[in-house]
């Protein structure tokens, strides 16, 4: 599919700010299955400097200085993106969990250590002993680590209900577990903790989701959100592959990778530091527009 992405984040201040600092993570990466055919970021106020890079995951990442004095900001960042369709991995064909695990902790080649990295708590994603008890439900002995790893999803998608007023970007996992609702960050925060108790790597996904609307009613434009799901390393064989407990799903093409890390705070959308400002006020649009389908990627 290829999708034309536009995400409008808007601050409004009740004071004057002289000056900001900004990093945003808005556009798409390139992938095997994906590519960002155009981005293109507008900022008003005019930044007083701008610069683009890699970030430490291999996100894009732009910083940005406002050095005038303002009473609101408006950052929109409009994409272009292909998404193909990947190859289905037989969840029962990738290795016992265990061994996935106990390769983690014992192979130092470079895929292996860079997986290794996101085995650890991070800031997002602290765990706690009741993980193992509701992870193993799902992790029995010697089963294949994508069968149980779908088998969690769907699990967590059942037991917890998708509630946004029910938590924060500052919630954490044990507070989740104990309440079973929560919004799509709060969903992978707990699958990925799930899985990082048991010794295996998962890392925090950012990006688009494309909505259908009901039969018979148009698109919403601009009613999209972010949306966020996790990745699982299955194996040298199967690689990385993600999974979204919020939907139940695989991910596939109406998913659109932004960018990802060990956890939300990795990869938010738009973070800085501002000087005054007072009381702020923040409004976020975003509308994934389908253009046309594209080729399946070669097998």
């Amino acid at each position: 599919m290829k999708y034309k992405i536009t995400h409008i984040t808007k601050y409004a201040y009740s004071e004057a700010v002289p000056v900001c600092q900004n990093v945003v993570h808005l556009a798409p990466r390139a992938l095997p299955h994906q590519m960002c055919d155009d981005f293109q970021l507008l900022i008003h106020p005019d930044p007083y400097s701008i610069t683009h890079r890699k970030d430490y995951f291999g996100n894009n990442i732009s910083f940005f200085s406002i050095d005038q004095p303002h009473t609101g900001l408006s950052v929109t960042a409009t994409s272009q993106v292909s998404v193909m369709a990947t190859p289905v991995i037989p969840p029962d064909s990738t290795p016992a969990w265990e061994t996935i695990s106990l390769a983690l902790k014992s192979d130092q080649s470079p895929a292996l250590l860079d997986a290794y990295q996101y085995v650890f708590q991070s800031p997002g994603v602290k765990l706690f002993p009741k993980l193992i008890d509701y992870a193993e439900v799902s992790f029995t002995k010697g089963r294949p680590i994508l069968e149980a790893v779908l088998d969690l999803t769907t699990r967590i998608h059942k037991e917890f209900r998708y509630d946004p007023r029910a938590t924060n970007v500052n919630t954490q996992i044990d507070e989740v577990y104990a309440q079973k609702h929560g919004v799509c960050q709060d969903f992978a925060h707990f699958q990925i903790g799930c899985l990082r108790i048991l010794g295996l790597a998962a890392r925090y996904v950012s990006g688009y989701l494309r909505t259908i609307p009901p039969p018979g009613k148009p698109r919403l434009v601009g009613a999209d959100a972010s949306h966020a799901w996790l990745s699982v390393y299955c194996g040298e064989k199967a690689g990385w592959i993600d999974v979204d407990p919020t939907n139940n799903v695989p991910a596939s093409t109406d998913h659109i990778t932004v960018a990802w890390g060990r956890d939300y705070y990795d990869v938010c959308p738009i973070q800085g530091t501002i000087v005054g400002g007072g009381e702020h006020r923040m409004t976020v649009s975003v509308d994934v527009a389908p253009e046309e389908p594209v080729t399946p990627a070669a097998k």
